[in-house]
């Protein structure tokens, strides 16, 4: 590090990329109260050098070749905004093989080799901050492992992606189809031009594993999180979920119970009262459990340009604190914990289930039947006939029960002959 100044490499000069250019630029009298030294943006990597952007950069600064960041001995720490995963991590591997530290917001890239970078880090005296790969400009990484780690999580839960939240959220309030609203959220720049990432709920549950990975001090990896996503939500799934007093959310969870963890993103039922129910749009939120603390709640916006940029600046700012302190490379610690995942039996849960059922007698006892042979009980039931047709509706949320109950009661209506269809099922969270 130059006595002078902290000078950086950044990967990528997209969204964010602009971003973290902008708060370095405006906010240097901050960034030097907070270390000391100014900070320097010496390489900036681009694909193309001749796209116009939005901000003003010195030509002598932008570069096409990554050889000009990663082999660039003045360069202190690399900050990598531009995605990808195999390529990327090969920069960053050898970038901190360099003695650089890094930060990124590569959310994809963490959940599969997270604990590889960070090993390689410590093994080569660097840092490596991830705090923008879970929730944009919510600080939910480093008060895990600063302002929590007094503690002991039992469970985490919350909207982690911006994109499905502003679908459920206008399909709830506008009543409009699924089709509809993500054609609008793809014109508005929420929804990618091929969002199944998000709406199959691949981009939080990655998040979800690097949340659960900090928070239990255990390596939980991406093939270890259930996923479901929300392309099979129906407007009148959310009109039930409303007359029966709920709202509707992607929610990722991770549940730690006497050493055995679940994991989980699934669309999910919350109480209207529920303070993730009145989380709209965009915005993200996670709530945190801990034996000491009790709950705690993180609110904010999950993506966009200077949200992120904040995160990935104040990471930035993580990093210098250390080099000045001489203390790089000594935050990474091994799992505490063995991982081990919960069993079907051992995951309790409630349950929403819409059923089309022959609208005749004898019909609701054979229902009722198999559910009490089951061991599930009804919380809450509606039956209602369907105009013009020999059918009916019945919508049901259960007590508490196993997923390993619920699925084979799952399995066994699908087979029984006055059900014509099971038409949705989704778990039920909150409440008592």
């Amino acid at each position: 590090m130059s006595a002078a100044e902290v000078r950086v490499g950044l990967l990528g000069l997209g969204t964010v990329g602009t971003g973290v250019v902008s708060i370095i630029s405006r906010h240097q009298e901050e960034l030097r109260h907070q270390v000391g030294c100014p900070v320097t943006v010496k390489k900036v990597l681009v694909r193309d050098k001749e796209k116009q952007r939005p901000v003003d950069l010195d030509e002598s600064l932008v570069t096409d070749q990554i050889e000009d960041v990663l082999f660039d001995k003045n360069i202190d720490v690399v900050i990598e905004v531009m995605g990808g995963v195999e390529t990327t991590r090969e920069h960053l591997l050898t970038a901190l093989r360099n003695g650089k530290h890094v930060v990124t917001a590569n959310k994809d890239l963490m959940a599969l080799y997270g604990a590889e970078l960070l090993q390689v880090a410590s093994e080569n005296g660097c840092d490596l901050y991830y705090e923008a790969s879970v929730a944009g400009g919510i600080p939910i990484l480093r008060s895990l492992s600063d302002g929590l780690s007094a503690d002991r999580i039992t469970k985490m839960m919350g909207i982690v992606n911006g994109t499905t939240n502003y679908i459920l959220t206008k399909m709830t309030q506008n009543g409009s189809s699924y089709e509809e609203v993500l054609k609008v959220a793809q014109e508005l720049g929420f929804a990618e031009s091929d969002p199944t990432a998000d709406v199959e709920g691949l981009d939080a549950a990655r998040k979800m594993a690097i949340l659960a990975t900090l928070g239990f001090s255990m390596d939980v990896s991406l093939d270890d999180v259930s996923v479901k996503g929300i392309s099979s939500v129906t407007k009148t799934d959310l009109d039930y979920c409303d007359q029966l007093g709920y709202t509707m959310k992607l929610i990722g969870l991770a549940k730690r119970d006497e050493g055995r963890v679940e994991v989980s993103v699934e669309p999910t039922l919350l109480p209207k009262e529920h303070p993730l129910a009145s989380v709209h749009n965009e915005y993200n939120a996670v709530y945190v459990y801990g034996e000491a603390v009790g709950e705690t709640m993180f609110y904010g916006p999950g993506a966009g340009s200077l949200p992120t940029a904040t995160a990935v600046v104040s990471d930035l700012v993580s990093v210098m604190k250390n080099m000045r302190l001489g203390v790089c490379g000594r935050q990474v610690q091994e799992p505490l914990h063995a991982r081990v995942l919960k069993k079907a039996n051992e995951i309790d849960s409630k349950y929403f289930m819409r059923l089309r059922v022959l609208d005749k007698a004898g019909t609701f006892q054979a229902v009722t039947s198999l559910f009490a042979s089951h061991d599930v009980s009804f919380e809450k039931l509606l039956q209602l006939p369907i105009a013009g047709e020999e059918v009916a509706e019945v919508i049901v949320i259960t007590h508490h029960t196993t997923k390993e109950n619920y699925e084979q009661l799952y399995k066994k209506l699908s087979e029984l002959e006055v059900i014509e269809s099971i038409e949705s099922s989704y778990r039920v969270e909150g409440g008592r």
